[in-house]
């Protein structure tokens, strides 16, 4: 499969949201299919409006560039190649929280983006969804 499916979108989804509720956080939780469009969203009870926004644009930004949104932040710090990038696309999130899906054969399928909470929080959320297999 080269591109997610939305019974995996849904299943990311689930498993992010679980993983949400033990570290006692409300999210809201993207999933873009392999052309970076949104395929599955929820947003937790409580979570923040604002957050929103940045979940989705968590999720496209590692769909556009194949990597976590932390690694491209680096890249994007003063000084370093990348710097302002965050500024293209329509407006990229360089901070962690976004994540690539891959399938079996290691192709990207598809990316979650999760934001809501402290980033590190935001992170582990994304790696619980990414990890789902269905």
């Amino acid at each position: 499969m080269n591109d997610i499916s939305l019974h995996q979108a849904r299943a990311m989804v689930s498993a992010a949201m679980e993983k949400a509720a033990a570290l006692g956080a409300r999210m809201n939780i993207a999933v873009v299919d392999a052309g970076a469009n949104l395929k599955a969203f929820a947003r937790m009870d409580g979570a923040w409006l604002g957050s929103v926004d940045v979940a989705i644009k968590k999720a496209r930004t590692a769909r556009f560039f194949d990597m976590p949104t932390g690694e491209l932040g680096k890249l994007a710090q003063p000084g370093g190649s990348l710097y302002n990038i965050e500024h293209s696309n329509g407006g990229l999130i360089t901070f962690p929280g976004g994540v690539p899906v891959k399938n079996e054969q290691g192709e990207v399928i598809g990316a979650i983006g999760v934001s809501g909470s402290i980033v590190e929080n935001d992170h582990a959320v994304a790696l619980a969804g990414a990890a789902v297999r269905v």
